[in-house]
């Protein structure tokens, strides 16, 4: 079982590197109409440059999963800008995609959690196809669809779970076929749970990830082990798994900075049962830096073998 680790967006120690740099459309609005598209561009570029040193990052230490920032394009989908941020940085865009291609990178977005079709509220779901279509514009650009992924959560209850999840079936049909062949769902740690987000996957024929640290917070009584196979089963290709840990038993739902191997061990050993290979996402604070202590610590069991700075074996 080979298992090989990402990360999400910044990559810690390199200096002045975010990928997420902003423009408020405040900030746009009181800018002279004459600088507001240079304004954009200037932002964009700096989060393109940021995003290549990144990847460059991953390359040196053998890392093949990374989730890019969906702020990578600042005012991308308001709708009072809404801008081409393909034409001007085709180049830009095509050197990414080459570096993903290139070292057979797999690139994933995650958009934030107003993306979402469940709502009762059509200009939500309008929204939601809007924010998915520029994720997976953005792919497009890097030529990077082959590879890419675009994973959301179910959404809300709005306090009645089965309407909702009708609803769902039904808002997801308003997403062209070709951006919905990019999805992923992923359970959640407080409305949907391993169960219910499976049987919708199942039902959509759209690839589950599983949160784990999202299960624990949200069991909803279900035993992960009856439906690890699958959910490894939606994936035709490597199936993939969302990693972090609590801060604290208060604070049980947020993320720690750190992964706590302990938390996490249950779960290793039961996907060795499966014997497959999969990939993990570090969704800890310190991103690339908890990534790399799990990984030495991991590969200190017996048994493990590191075969690359991202990859180990079981």
């Amino acid at each position: 079982m080979k298992i090989r680790f990402g990360f999400v967006a910044n990559a810690l120690g390199l200096w002045d590197a975010s990928p997420s740099k902003a423009l408020t459309f405040a900030r746009y609005s009181a800018l002279p109409k004459h600088e507001r598209m240079e304004k954009l561009k200037e932002v964009t570029a700096q989060n393109l440059q940021h995003t290549k040193r990144i990847l460059y990052y991953n390359i040196a230490h053998e890392i093949k999963l990374y989730r890019f920032s969906s702020s990578l394009v600042p005012l991308a989908t308001h709708p009072e800008v809404m801008w081409d941020f393909v034409t001007p940085f085709k180049t830009e865009w095509e050197e990414l995609g080459q570096l993903i291609d290139q070292f057979q990178l797999r690139p994933s977005f995650h958009p934030n959690q107003f993306t979402l079709f469940t709502s009762s509220r059509t200009e939500v779901t309008m929204n939601a196809v809007k924010d998915m279509e520029y994720h997976f514009r953005v792919l497009e650009a890097m030529n990077a669809l082959e590879r890419g992924i675009i994973n959301i959560h179910i959404g809300g209850a709005y306090g009645d779970k089965g309407t909702s999840l009708n609803r769902f079936h039904q808002s997801i049909k308003k997403l062209p076929s070709e951006i919905k062949k990019q999805m992923t769902l992923e359970n959640d740690d407080k409305t949907y749970n391993v169960e219910e987000t499976l049987l919708t996957s199942e039902k959509e024929k759209i690839p589950m990830i599983l949160d784990y640290h999202h299960y624990m917070a949200n069991k909803g009584g279900v035993d992960l082990s009856h439906y690890l196979q699958r959910i490894f089963n939606t994936w035709n290709t490597i199936p993939k798994v969302h990693i972090s840990s609590p801060k604290s038993d208060q604070a049980y739902r947020s993320h720690a900075d750190f992964v706590s191997l302990d938390f996490i061990l249950p779960f290793l050993k039961m996907a060795k049962r499966l014997n497959e290979d999969f990939d993990i996402m570090i969704e800890a604070k310190k991103k690339n830096l908890a990534m790399l202590q799990l990984i030495e610590e991991i590969a200190s069991i017996r048994g493990v073998k590191r075969l690359s700075g991202g990859v180990i074996e079981w």
